[in-house]
């Protein structure tokens, strides 16, 4: 499509912004939002009639690009006959996306409880972990993030909780792999695997092993880098998690449904956790649904006691016609495929080849349309382009690396010293070359402010 120029709309819906929404993770006098006027496939445009490449897919959603037809569709059949009802009924579009669902996740995952989001699934997930053993405590890493609401933005490893944390909600944090800043003077990914597998049990003696009720990890961990795990880590974790009684929990609420290449990212692994969140990708972000799929003893757990939790607008039937919807796409499509396959071919040696021209990327790392280049002022000593949680003058490295991305029409998904590459998991091969040459033309940028 076409965007059609409409400054005087775009003022309006601008003003109107500013006049009333309050933003999330923002200082409100501080943000400029962009006023959206469209958006199809792997593009959105504004009402000045810029067109971006969207290589953020939303927030990590758009696993299937903007208004997919067959979608939307759906969504206007379920509201035609059903448009909502309540969690304690059986509704056909809640019935079949759980069965869609059940097919796809590893193991005996088979029970799906529905959320209305990601965080909301975290919740549920430990409370579910808590009251199946019985034990208070939850580990979860460094470098992590599970969500805002009040229990996942405690269980998050990054500077989103600070403001919020109550030193009190029974979370211990840990040091996962990650071999380019080992914090276990490792060299190589076999050594970072054992040593932080080494110092989770660790970890788990010190605290306690009876007092923890779950480990919580991001399968393939999202904002907070794209930190592939080295081969054996999330195997090694499983094991712990048997030997001492915990409940494994992974978050594949930005890996799961294409994402890496595979309908989780778990599948990359061969292994099976206890719970699994899940959320975003499940139906491209087009109604909010995410949800927790449970393990056959967890469900056991609750088989003939009652569950205390819930939501009114769990597996609500809007959002869950669009997940048969999306699901439905994606396997005729492939868009699994796809995504593992432009991944490997197109977006890696894109990537790669990048890094051997910009002094400012320091690794390239990633998998599927799941991707992270880390910048960086020097790349023998590794310093960052920006200090950690930078800030106002600090950040304007990454600030005008940003700038100079959206002006090469790339939107950029960036969070501290790392800039991801997230297009949607459909993203065609045109679209991806596009995208890696607006990111060369930004990196430019960077560049400058390399030693």
């Amino acid at each position: 499509m076409t965007p059609q120029p409409n400054p005087q709309v775009g003022a309006a819906v601008k003003a109107a912004d500013r006049a009333h929404v309050f933003h999330s993770w923002s200082a409100q006098e501080l943000i400029d939002p962009l006023a959206v006027a469209g958006a199809e496939g792997s593009y959105f445009w504004d009402y000045d009639g810029r067109r971006y490449l969207d290589f953020t897919s939303g927030l990590v959603f758009t696993n299937i690009g903007y208004q997919h037809p067959k979608v939307v569709a759906a969504i206007q059949e379920q509201a035609a006959s059903l448009t909502t009802f309540a969690p304690a009924f059986a509704v056909e579009a809640r019935s079949e996306a759980a069965r869609l669902i059940a097919e796809r996740t590893p193991g005996d995952l088979d029970k799906i409880f529905f959320t209305n989001g990601g965080a909301d699934a975290i919740e549920h997930a430990v409370r579910m972990a808590r009251i199946h053993t019985g034990r208070p405590k939850v580990l979860s890493a460094y470098r992590s993030y599970h969500g805002g609401t009040q229990q996942a933005v405690n269980i998050t490893g990054d500077p989103r909780r600070w403001a919020s944390d109550s030193a009190s909600a029974g979370v211990v944090y840990f040091w996962a792999p990650y071999l380019y800043r080992s914090r276990f003077y490792a060299e190589t990914e076999q050594q970072e695997c054992e040593r932080a597998l080494e110092h989770l049990e660790t970890t788990i003696a010190f605290e306690g092993p009876g007092t923890i009720a779950a480990i919580v990890l991001e399968t393939v961990p999202g904002t907070a880098g794209i930190m592939v795990p080295p081969p054996g880590y999330l195997a090694g974790v499983r094991e712990l998690c048997d030997k001492y009684g915990i409940v494994f929990v992974l978050d594949e609420v930005m890996a799961g449904f294409g994402r890496t290449g595979e309908w989780f990212a778990a599948d990359l692994f061969d292994v099976t956790p206890d719970l699994m969140t899940f959320a975003k990708g499940v139906n491209s972000g087009y109604v909010p649904l995410g949800g927790v799929a449970i393990s056959g003893k967890i469900a056991e757990t609750f088989g003939k006691r009652a569950y205390p939790g819930g939501l009114t607008y769990s597996g609500h039937p809007l959002a869950c016609a669009a997940a048969v919807a999306t699901i439905n796409v994606m396997a005729e499509e492939g868009v699994v495929e796809n995504a593992a396959n432009l991944g490997a071919r197109v977006i890696e040696p894109g990537l790669r080849e990048l890094a051997e021209r910009h002094p400012s990327v320091g690794e390239v790392r990633g998998v599927g349309m799941f991707w992270a280049l880390e910048l960086v002022k020097d790349r023998e000593t590794r310093e960052p382009l920006v200090p950690y949680n930078a800030a106002g003058e600090a950040n304007a490295p990454m600030a005008a690396f940003g700038a100079a991305a959206k002006a090469n029409g790339l939107w950029p998904f960036i969070n501290m010293n790392r800039t991801h590459v997230v297009p949607p998991c459909n993203v065609t091969e045109a679209e991806a070359k596009e995208g890696l040459a607006a990111l060369d033309a930004a990196l430019s940028v960077a560049d400058e402010y390399t030693v």
